[in-house]
């Protein structure tokens, strides 16, 4: 049974609600859909690396907090209610240099007022980089 709010929710819509925004300029792209998650990812070059070379522990905090918040926001009647970030937690585990880091949002909790997505990201090799707790507030529209 999917979650989300509209059935048949496509690729190219979350796409499209991300153009000119952060995540639009780390080149993060939503690549999968499930009844219980989105999948996006994001390279690891020049935009996204510390001056030590490695992928920025704020990259990964973007990635995790782009997915969850559009996962979060795809749930919920848009015409009624917007979801945005309340606390996100992010461990580091593995360092990444080069190639691609993906991210799935699954959900926790599903509330009235807040919704708790779980977000892991990982190399292409599946391990893990990071592992992330995003909580988002369902906020009523005036």
């Amino acid at each position: 049974m999917s979650i989300w709010f509209k059935n048949n929710l496509e690729l190219e819509e979350l796409t499209l609600r991300n153009k000119k925004t952060m995540s639009d300029f780390l080149g993060i792209e939503f690549i999968e859909i499930g009844d219980d998650y989105i999948t996006a990812k994001m390279p690891v070059d020049d935009r996204t690396r510390q001056p030590v070379g490695i992928m920025h522990g704020g990259a990964s905090c973007v990635l995790a907090e782009t997915v969850g918040s559009v996962a979060a926001n795809f749930c919920v009647d848009p015409s009624k209610y917007y979801c945005v970030g309340l606390d996100i937690n992010t461990n580091h585990i593995r360092s990444i240099r080069e190639g691609f880091v993906y991210a799935t949002a699954k959900p926790y909790h599903l509330g009235r007022t807040t919704q708790v997505w779980g977000i892991n990201i990982v190399n292409d090799a599946q391990q893990i980089i990071s592992v992330n707790r995003l909580t988002m507030t369902v906020l009523t529209k005036k």
